[in-house]
């Protein structure tokens, strides 16, 4: 009930189109109840009496009945299917929003797969609901009182006995609701586990085929298919023995009606034609209930998929703007590391750090593999928190100011080069619709892009495909940064960014560095030594501590932990 009341908050914004679903529905309901009451005329007064006259009036009666039926039927259908999508697509994109708005510790935790699961399948479930709950059950239960209201008119007390026998036809309701939602939910979870193992599957095909490994991802997707259909067929056998329960008890209802409504007949208490016209709205009367526990089969899973999504709604963002927080100023002096710790999955991964960065310096921060390099990092755009001291940036602690105000002047060119299957010119422009001819091509020129673009069939409109596969690495690598040329923020972070390419895109991709580099505040994660000797200063760090810094030349000197990774590297 509690999600059902989360949902009626995306209600309230369509009450005009819901009101008119609802009228519709009622007029539907109403004629339906209609046909059930004609029955006695049709058979008294037609069969039995021979009325000539109203066997020219009925038949037309039930032609504009069936007409006005299809009509509202119609509008019924379209309004309350607006509404349904309408909170859909609110809700997909309240979700999207929120994922967004999330730090990169909860995507680290959550696969990318079981993400897009549950923005599309499981919300998708819960328009089942919206559909099942407004559209379903409302109009079953009008139709159902309609005719229970046509039950009572023509006999009162065959329809008090009736009524004491229609509980047992919601039994399954009753009986399997929670197994079902149960069911449910662990089906759209291994769900999510599959569509997270086709991601990663069709990602990594090049690795899978280059290990030989086709065939152990058969035997893995083979193991969570089965588990789903293991799943599937629970849930199926709890929902196929709805019908058949509810048809038995149905068949005793309608068995005791006949045998006392006979009984009426043959004494004479009642006519054929109202006995008949009880009988068609009994009968009548089984559809919506049987609507009713199908529907509510529908509303069990859709509840077992609103649980996952409002789960996922009700995650806080760890990183979040404070109520006053303030924006940046334009960067001008210092940007500094206060004594700063931080840990990760309850691993210390940084400690008592300190570190100072002045206006224009070029900084390489170097180590082996775990120091905590991207860590620090990761840190100054506040993809993270420290866990204690500060970050400044002109003295203002990172937790003071807006998160955009603070990312806006920061651009990032990473190893893993994160591209769109979109079209190069988009790519590097990025979210900007006011950069004119002039300044795209100035961005891919000083990037060594421009050349290999121009030369391409549909050059600055050629689609790049998923992750940029039709592009070379070092083309990749080359709008990455054009797109943070682009951007122009005055403090540039380089992850490793050529430390996976040949020579010769090496060469390339770090002129175009070089020229990202003149002008701006930059921290250099380097691999490859060679390419950070001209730094102002080089950043040592060892199991999350800094243990050295100066230029190039002064820690060769020192013969302390750079010379030794120096040594280590050119010697190999």
């Amino acid at each position: 009930m509690h999600n059902y009341r989360r949902l009626l908050r995306y209600v309230k914004p369509l009450w005009p189109q819901l009101l008119l679903s609802i009228i519709f529905m009622v007029i539907f309901s109403l004629l339906t109840s209609a046909i059930a009451f004609l029955v006695k005329p049709a058979l008294d007064d037609i069969f039995l009496k021979q009325d000539a006259e109203m066997l020219k009036l009925l038949p037309l009666g039930l032609i504009l009945i069936f007409a006005v039926k299809g009509v509202t039927n119609y509008l019924q259908s379209y309004y309350i299917g607006y509404v349904g999508n309408r909170i859909v697509t609110n809700i997909r994109e309240e979700v999207f929003y929120h994922i967004q708005s999330l730090s990169l510790a909860f995507f680290t935790s959550i696969p990318s797969g079981a993400l897009t699961s549950r923005v599309i399948y499981d919300i998708a479930m819960i328009q089942r609901s919206v559909s099942s709950v407004i559209a379903g059950l409302l109009k079953e239960v009008i139709t159902a009182l309609g005719l229970i209201g046509v039950l009572f008119y023509r006999d009162w007390q065959l329809a008090i006995i009736t009524l004491i026998i229609m509980p047992l036809l919601f039994f399954p309701i009753f009986k399997y609701s929670s197994k079902l939602r149960r069911f449910s939910k662990k089906s759209q979870s291994q769900v999510a586990e599959i569509s997270s193992f086709l991601q990663e599957s069709f990602t990594g095909i090049r690795v899978i085929k280059a290990f030989l490994m086709e065939e152990f991802n058969r035997r893995e997707f083979f193991r969570v298919n089965e588990k789903l259909f293991n799943l599937m067929i629970k849930r199926l056998r709890v929902k196929s023995l709805t019908a058949p329960i509810s048809e038995t008890f149905g068949g005793l209802a309608a068995a005791a009606v006949i045998w006392y409504g006979g009984h009426q007949v043959i004494s004479g208490h009642t006519t054929p034609g109202s006995f008949f016209s009880f009988m068609t709205a009994l009968f009548m009367l089984y559809g919506p209930i049987r609507s009713l526990n199908r529907s509510n089969n529908q509303v069990q899973e859709a509840l077992a998929a609103g649980t996952r999504v409002f789960e996922l709604l009700d995650t806080k963002a760890d990183i979040k703007d404070k109520i006053d927080a303030t924006s940046l100023p334009p960067f001008s002096d210092t940007i500094s590391f206060k004594e700063i710790d931080f840990t990760y999955n309850q691993e210390l991964v940084l400690e008592s750090l300190s570190l100072t960065i002045k206006k224009g310096e070029t900084i390489a921060i170097v180590g082996r593999s775990g120091s905590g390099k991207t860590t620090l990092v990761n840190l100054l755009p506040r993809f993270y928190d420290v866990c204690a001291g500060m970050i400044t940036i002109d003295n203002y602690d990172l937790r003071d100011i807006t998160q955009h105000s603070l990312r806006n002047q920061i651009a990032i060119v990473s190893q893993q080069t994160i591209l769109f299957n979109d079209t190069i010119r988009n790519n590097i422009c990025y979210g900007r619709t006011d950069v004119c001819e002039d300044e795209l091509f100035g961005a891919a020129k000083s990037a060594n892009a421009h050349n290999f673009i121009t030369d391409l069939p549909e050059s600055y409109d050629t689609i790049v495909g998923e992750n940029g596969v039709r592009l070379s690495g070092g083309q990749q690598q080359r709008l990455s940064i054009a797109r943070a040329l682009l951007k122009n923020s005055p403090i540039l972070i380089l992850d490793e960014a050529t430390s996976s390419l040949d020579t010769e895109s090496e060469r390339e991709v770090q002129e175009a560095i070089n020229c990202l580099m003149q002008d701006r505040t930059t921290l250099v994660i380097a691999h490859r030594l060679s390419t950070i000797t001209h730094a102002d200063r080089i950043v040592t760090m060892r199991n999350g501590h800094i243990v050295e810094i100066g230029t190039h030349s002064e820690l060769l000197q020192k013969r302390g932990e750079y010379a030794n990774l120096y040594n280590v590297q050119f010697s190999s």
